[in-house]
């Protein structure tokens, strides 16, 4: 295995933070990751997958393991649905893509997020009314203490809103390898509902929408709102929507009667962050090589050179401006590697 020296992360996570790690190897399969986390020759590791969802504050003064295991199988199919086993270094909207290309649907409100499919269960990604836990069956991971490769279901998972066990008590203890999601073949149940996915097929004058149909509009509409991270350093969102309680929502409705908001159950509801950034003024604004995304204000980016710690003292800025203005915490989304 090739392991290399004083090794530049630039280009292995989609912020383009040139940050260093000490030691840099990349697996392509679970037999080389199990190999090399039992090696004494670096007694500390960190696990790297698409570099989509994280903010590098530092050097990384560790092993980086990059996980490149690639692969998609079909494990079983009837006449309604298939199940399918993807690798954790498989592109997620690759994956995606190759999904509905088999007439498979549920991921496709999930088209052209940014990663790889093995840290996808740690975030339980979601866009437009879907999320990775509504077609989640079980995934692999290796668990570090005893290099041993263990199965979870769904509720081992405890999936919450970008939420998982991976995240919480679960963190930095396992390396997911694979995920296995169980995908419908027909009677698609397809969720036009949220944000402009309407809007889009309409202006297509699509009445009957396919599985094909939903990701294409999704496509557009993310291209139309967000950067491209080859083009512009970003993570995409880079906070969370904050849920909020009845009476938190009654005080917020009462001060911002036109403010959007989404009703999640009979005592919360979800505040579009974006909105409430854009409301304190920070859309399009430019700190040195730190910035807030001209279209998206739920988007922090990278213009060039800025360092993972310029784009976190920046996002602290928005966080006290809008609690200040509206009395209600945003917390970020990326993880923060520091």
């Amino acid at each position: 295995m090739n392991i290399k020296k004083d090794f530049s992360l630039k280009s292995y996570n989609t912020f383009g933070i040139d940050a260093k790690a000490n030691f840099f190897a990349q697996v392509t399969t679970v037999e080389e990751l199990r190999e090399i986390l039992v090696s004494k020759d670096f007694p500390t590791k960190f696990i790297l997958g698409g570099g989509s969802n994280m903010l590098l504050l530092k050097d990384v003064d560790a092993l980086v393991i990059h996980i490149a295991i690639k692969g998609i199988s079909i494990v079983s199919e009837d006449d309604n649905h298939a199940v399918v086993k993807v690798m954790a270094g498989e592109n997620w909207h690759d994956m995606v893509l190759w999904t509905i290309d088999h007439g498979y649907g549920g991921l496709e409100n999930m088209s052209l997020i940014p990663g790889n499919t093995g840290t996808a269960p740690v975030q339980n990604i979601g866009a437009y009314g879907v999320e990775l836990k509504d077609n989640f069956l079980s995934c692999e991971a290796v668990e570090r203490a005893t290099n041993k490769l263990k199965t979870f279901s769904k509720a081992d998972c405890k999936f919450g809103y970008r939420e998982s066990f991976f995240k919480n008590e679960g963190k930095d203890q396992y390396i997911i390898t694979s995920v296995t999601f169980k995908l419908t073949k027909k009677s698609h149940k397809l969720n036009t509902n949220y944000g402009s996915i309407e809007d889009e097929l309409d202006k297509k004058n699509i009445k009957k929408p396919t599985v094909k149909d939903i990701s294409n509009a999704v496509i557009a509409i993310r291209n139309s709102k967000l950067p491209d991270p080859k083009e512009i350093g970003n993570s995409g969102s880079f906070f969370k929507n904050p849920l909020v309680d009845q009476h938190v929502f009654n005080q917020f409705s009462l001060e911002n009667p036109n403010a959007p908001f989404y009703k999640i159950s009979e005592t919360e509801y979800k505040i579009p962050a974006g909105w409430l950034i854009e409301q304190c003024g920070f859309k399009g604004k430019r700190y040195g090589d730190a910035g807030v995304h001209t279209k998206q204000a739920l988007v922090l980016v990278n213009y060039q050179n800025a360092t993972g710690k310029e784009i976190m003292d920046l996002a602290n800025t928005i966080i006290k401006a809008v609690e200040k203005k509206f009395k209600i915490r945003i917390t970020p989304e990326v993880n923060l590697i520091q």
